[in-house]
């Protein structure tokens, strides 16, 4: 199992799909996890440390977890199934619960909890990007920063 840190999260066109981006800590690979808008607006709106008003469902999670005793210890992404990644946050006690990657990265920036993601998981999904590359990862990170919430609102059905 290797730890992860949270690249950021970006829109993917024309398809308008907003795609979360995992780093290994100690490695090379990265996880891109296609995600809900409403999620990569609370993973965004966390990493550029912006409060809202009202708590998000994720602010309110944190808050239960803390009202009722527990602690959050970790986030592990555990597998994926035919395209669909699949996640858990792992309590004090060694219990788990089953949740979606983009809820559990959501909670553990929130938390301050590490993130894991399987090997096999890296296996089949991670990717490297090679040195000639990494300017896209640091034209990734200036987009990041350029972002608003606003930018992750899809059309409405």
């Amino acid at each position: 199992m290797s730890e992860m840190r949270v690249v950021g999260v970006r829109v993917e066109l024309p398809a308008n799909q907003p795609i979360l981006l995992l780093r290994e800590t100690s490695g090379d690979r990265y996880l891109p996890i296609w995600i809900g808008s409403v999620e990569a607006t609370a993973i965004a709106l966390e990493q550029q440390g912006v409060k809202p008003a009202r708590p998000l469902t994720h602010d309110l999670l944190k808050d239960v977890i803390t009202a009722l005793g527990r602690r959050l210890e970790q986030v592990r992404i555990t597998d994926l199934q035919e395209g669909t990644f699949y996640a858990e946050l792992v309590f004090d006690g060694g219990v788990k619960v089953s949740a979606r990657p983009s809820d559990s990265v959501a909670l553990a920036l929130r938390i301050g909890v590490p993130i894991h993601a399987e090997e096999s998981v890296l296996t089949e999904a991670g990717l490297i990007i090679p040195d000639e590359q990494e300017d896209e990862v640091e034209k990734f990170r200036e987009f990041l920063d350029s972002i608003s919430p606003e930018d992750f609102r899809g059309a409405q059905p």
